[in-house]
């Protein structure tokens, strides 16, 4: 006949092979799975407004915002991403100068939000005073266009504008290119007048 206290040795034997972590003190290294290994997480789709595309041209897509080129600095990843959350957001005369946070935009609050996103600008400018910001000349991934009235850029070949000028049915097909507001153009526009600026290094 088996001993009570042989019966429990046995029992705690059992428990031990089965269940290591419950017969042994609990982990103090702050792991809370006690050790256990767990298969490793999915990884969440990367959401649209921060995708990525081969090479050093970003894309249009077809909800209006724009994936960042995988070689392109992070700098310039950034400020695609940042202006991809205003798309779509109206035009707003003096929107974006007060604060970077605006229910609207016009087109210096704009570039100015994509300059701050990518850490490129401290403070909203308005249109003037882009036309003394950064380096003369235009840059090798953003290149602000800017006047007395308007301001719009280029950020690794794509055009961020309030302005649909130079948008026509012949040339694309995006209906979103043709509202007015915070947008990526899918064409160049006439930039004859326009004082060409750029952030260093960029």
């Amino acid at each position: 006949m088996i001993s009570l206290r042989a019966a429990a040795l046995a029992i705690l034997t059992t428990l031990t092979l089965v269940f290591p972590a419950a017969a042994t003190a609990r982990d103090r290294s702050g792991d809370p799975s006690g050790g256990a290994v767990y298969p490793s997480a999915t990884a969440a789709p990367t959401p649209p407004a921060e995708m990525t595309v081969p090479g050093t041209e970003a894309q249009l897509l077809p909800d209006g915002t724009a994936a960042a080129p995988a070689d392109a600095p992070p700098a310039v990843q950034q400020a695609i991403w940042a202006a991809n959350k205003i798309v779509g957001r109206p035009y707003v005369y003096g929107g974006g100068h007060r604060s970077f946070k605006s229910t609207g935009y016009d087109c210096s609050g704009t570039v100015s939000y994509a300059l701050h996103g990518g850490g490129l600008l401290k403070s909203p400018l308005d249109s003037g005073s882009f036309m003394r910001w950064g380096e003369k000349g235009p840059g090798m991934w953003i290149t602000v266009f800017t006047n007395p009235g308007h301001a719009y850029a280029m950020i690794a070949g794509l055009r961020l504008d309030t302005s649909a000028a130079g948008v026509t049915r012949k040339n694309t097909k995006n209906a979103l290119a043709f509202q007015s507001g915070p947008r990526w153009r899918p064409v160049l526009r006439d930039s004859h007048g326009y004082r060409q600026r750029h952030p260093l290094g960029y």
